[in-house]
């Protein structure tokens, strides 16, 4: 991808966070920058109308709704962490959710991040097998 492709990407997802309430659009800041700290050189689009993240391939979503953000990871990523998450509403797919009218657990995303990405390098290393 070129230099340019880059910054076009990350607008895109500058426009969509941007296109929110100083409250939410403060919590999709500050979990774009936990995502992009803790997934170094990883890279972003939006992709299904939402910010998304690529470290060798997929590595986890996220979007702000009227009462919740959504973090989408896999289902690996939920089970490794159901306990922790016990007090928000999950699925089993991918998906948890994030009141806005509760502090975000920024030290629970990271290590969700850092687990997708041990997630994503085991993967990695199957296909290379």
């Amino acid at each position: 991808m070129t230099e340019q492709e880059n910054q076009e990407r990350c607008q895109e997802v500058d426009d969509y966070i941007a296109g929110f309430e100083a409250p939410v659009r403060e919590r999709l800041e500050a979990v774009r920058s936990l995502v992009l700290e803790t997934a170094a050189g990883c890279s972003e689009k939006l992709a299904w109308g939402a910010p998304t993240y690529y470290l060798n391939g997929y590595l986890l979503q996220f979007a702000a709704y009227k009462k919740h953000l959504g973090f989408y990871t896999t289902p690996a990523t939920l089970e490794h962490w159901k306990e922790a998450l016990s007090g928000y509403k999950t699925n089993e797919k991918n998906t948890v959710q994030f009141p806005h009218n509760k502090e975000l657990p920024l030290d629970l995303m990271k290590e969700m991040i850092l687990f997708r990405i041990r997630e994503k390098e085991t993967e990695s290393q199957d296909t290379n097998k």
